[in-house]
């Protein structure tokens, strides 16, 4: 300022000051006012708040406060790690939506799982699945590295597993030999410990809901890893079953109480635990199994042998010179014990455990729970109340 204008300035009346000042004053508030907004603002979009889409059947709201130790991934870097969700890039799609592999800017190799908009999932398996999942930590468990929420769009970032899941081994006939005995074992173990560790020994307690060959996923050393847990449950104390009015899961795998009641617990898992051990050893799977002496099932079908005593001739033509008989028999009387038809008789998760790795004597089983002819597993079970709809539908 110009001595000469300040000197004006000085000369000014008090009254005058006083305004000038408190034009200044009221200035500078407003200018830190709209800082502090814009800050919050900036904050919010950072970690967002999920809405209600109209177009899922089971949105409702949820904060992402409970995701504040999970990494925020942009909607930007997600695109660019995949490509722009390359079709080139897409490396599986389950019910969820498509999967995606992609690379990050640390060059970072994971699995981008996008909810498409066709998709029976939505905001409550999105949440389920994050916060479960988030708190879990466990060698036969996939790792969930961060989650996006851009708009309708939602993506979950996992661990990229090389070798994609089982069933495109298992059932495959070109690749299915590339298992031989001693890694179908391996993986038998690592699935027991992986569910019993959801059951008993993790701070949640877990019921999976929906263990099947395509939700193991198979790292570089052949390691199994549970994955996709949208359709699990919390359980607390000794609270270990509940009932629904909406079944959903897989054909094949789900336990009959389940199917054609709605009751849940943790013997659910250990029926589809049983299923999964016989298909390792079989290499076929259970729905849509065939035989042209009987109209059974592939648990019928095992029951059958394992009546005759010719249990050894489930096992798949491939693994017959890597195959350990006592180790394949004692696979198969296990996975008979799993899927008996009645809850009580099943074992838990941790007998399981100790019954594969001892060499004492097993229990006989009972009758399985498997259906001839056109099984009920074949339709949708659809209930007559009009607040819901009991629809099983494959994932």
């Amino acid at each position: 300022m110009a001595v000469s204008e300040l000197a004006g300035f000085l000369n000014l009346s008090t009254n005058k000051k006083k305004r000038a000042l408190t034009m200044i004053l009221s200035v500078s508030s407003c200018m830190l006012l709209l800082s502090a907004v814009a800050y919050a603002f900036a904050c919010k979009k950072k970690r967002p708040h999920m809405k209600k889409r109209g177009s899922r059947k089971h949105d409702s709201d949820f904060s992402t406060e409970d995701l504040d130790e999970l990494p925020f991934f942009s909607l930007n870097s997600i695109a660019k790690a995949t490509d722009g969700f390359s079709i080139n890039n897409k490396i599986g799609e389950g019910g969820f939506g498509p999967v995606y592999k992609g690379v990050l800017e640390d060059g970072k190799e994971v699995a981008v799982k996008r909810l498409s908009e066709t998709s029976h999932q939505g905001v409550d398996e999105f949440k389920n699945e994050v916060i479960l999942i988030a708190k879990l930590q466990h060698r036969n468990l996939v790792k969930l590295l961060g989650y996006c929420i851009h708009g309708d769009e939602m993506i979950l970032i996992y661990e990229y597993m090389v070798n994609g899941s089982l069933d495109s081994f298992l059932f495959d006939e070109t690749r299915n030999s590339m298992l031989d005995w001693p890694q179908r074992f391996r993986i038998i173990h690592g699935m027991a410990r992986g569910i019993l560790y959801l059951h008993q020994d993790s701070r949640l307690q877990i019921i999976h809901r929906d263990l099947k060959a395509g939700n193991i996923l198979l790292d570089d050393d052949m390691n199994p890893k549970i994955s996709d847990f949208g359709l699990a449950r919390k359980f607390v104390g000794f609270d270990t079953s509940a009932k629904t009015k909406k079944v959903v899961g897989t054909y094949g795998y789900i336990s009959p109480e389940y199917a054609m009641h709605g009751r849940f617990s943790i013997k659910s898992d250990v029926f589809s635990f049983g299923v999964l051990v016989l298909e390792i050893v079989s290499g076929r799977k259970n729905q849509g199994f065939s035989h042209k002496d009987h109209s059974d099932n592939l648990l019928g079908h095992a029951w059958r042998l394992f009546k005759e005593n010719k249990s050894i001739e489930l096992v798949s033509a491939c693994l017959r010179e890597s195959c350990i008989e006592s180790e394949v028999l004692r696979s198969i009387h296990v996975g008979l014990l799993c899927v008996q038809h009645n809850v009580e008789d099943r074992p838990t998760m941790l007998s399981v455990v100790l019954m594969l790795i001892s060499e004492g004597v097993l229990p006989q089983p009972k009758q399985p729970a498997f259906f001839t002819g056109e099984s009920s597993a074949e339709h949708s079970v659809i209930s007559t109340d009009e607040y819901m709809i009991t629809l099983p539908y494959a994932r």
